[in-house]
């Protein structure tokens, strides 16, 4: 479809850039930029920077949140890649060596430490079998423990390519935005997003965290009009 003209919802993309700035996704234990717009934790972010990953540890430590990441908070997932980088195993090869409940203990603040040690290990390897290459989706989607949404987002900035993310804050503001019709699965809300924006990596990074910021701040303004980007102060 033309893009001269600015979709519905390409249009609402660029009034949260506007509003919040860019987002700088995915946050890194090892880079010292900040976010301080942005809601909750602020720190390892690189706000109109999409140069990263930089290197191998750095991609390895996007797909090992994108794991950690599972039905929790981010920081919490800091948490627990803290305490693998303090050990010196936030690497694929340590991960594979480390006994599973040693594992498990250290990434425990992630929440299903067990599930997630198992993940972590089958995605490890994986990794390691790569051998620098950029995996098809459907070779993530057949790693265990990788759905939809963690291949999305390791594709999108562990990779750099240009998939759309799309999580539980994204379905919240598209229903209540009026542009999905429930319920809508992952794959066609995805649709959604690619059908009515002019999708590029540097957009879907942007767009998915602008979504989660803004959906964040709506629900603690308990905001009405969710169409509107929502100023506030920390």
């Amino acid at each position: 479809m033309s893009r001269s003209t600015p979709t519905p919802l390409h249009r609402f993309h660029l009034e949260l850039l506007e509003a919040y700035g860019p987002q700088g996704w995915w946050p890194l234990l090892g880079h010292p930029g900040t976010n301080p717009t942005k809601t909750g934790s602020i720190t390892g972010y690189h706000p109109g920077d999409y140069t990263f990953p930089h290197d191998e540890a750095e991609r390895f430590e996007i797909c090992a949140g994108a794991i950690l990441t599972q039905n929790t908070a981010w920081p919490n997932v800091e948490k627990a890649l803290a305490a693998l980088a303090a050990s010196g195993t936030l690497e694929p090869g340590a991960i594979l060596r480390l006994p599973d409940p040693e594992l498990a203990s250290l990434i425990r603040p992630s929440g299903y430490h067990n599930t997630k040690a198992r993940k972590l290990k089958e995605l490890a390897a994986f990794f390691l079998g790569l051998r620098g290459r950029t995996p098809a989706r459907s070779e993530l989607l057949a790693v265990w423990g990788v759905g939809p949404e963690t291949a999305d987002s390791i594709l999108l900035y562990a990779y750099g390519e240009p998939e759309m993310v799309v999580d539980a804050y994204t379905r919240r503001v598209l229903d209540r935005l009026g542009w999905t019709s429930a319920p809508s699965s992952y794959e066609n809300l995805k649709h959604v997003c690619v059908e009515y924006l002019p999708v590029g990596t540097e957009l879907c990074q942007e767009f998915h965290a602008l979504v989660v910021e803004h959906a964040k701040r709506a629900r603690a303004a308990r905001a009405e009009d969710w169409r509107r980007p929502i100023l506030h102060q920390d």
